[in-house]
């Protein structure tokens, strides 16, 4: 299992970035308080996204950050209400898949079964 991934983003979108990862069922934890003023975490089941704050965030284009929801069509839903346009895209391992944008702009692949 992967502990963290870290996501860069100016500080200004961390709110909505943390609104965003909620639809996932992520919620907020505190950082060491070393980390605490240049950084926001949310964890689900042991797994944590630390978005940092950066002056010029990097994007990766092609990059991804993979998130297994078991309530796919839940949170297609949540995420259709408040506004992202989840793409669907073909099944892989007999499950249904989509991908969408957080509000800083990181590509998230929302799967309702992990590879297998």
């Amino acid at each position: 299992m992967i502990q963290h991934v870290a996501l860069e983003l100016r500080e200004a979108d961390g709110e909505a970035e943390v609104a965003f990862w909620a639809l996932l069922n992520f919620a907020e934890v505190r950082p060491p308080e070393s980390l605490a003023p240049r950084a926001r975490w949310v964890e689900r089941e042991g797994t944590q996204v630390h978005l940092l704050w950066v002056d010029d965030p990097v994007v990766p284009l092609a990059g991804h950050v993979a998130v297994v929801c078991p309530d796919h069509d839940a949170t297609l839903d949540r995420l259709r209400a408040a506004g992202f346009t989840p793409e669907p895209r073909a099944e892989h391992w007999g499950a249904p898949r989509a991908f969408v944008h957080s509000p800083a702009g990181h590509r998230v692949e929302v799967m309702a079964a992990p590879p297998g």
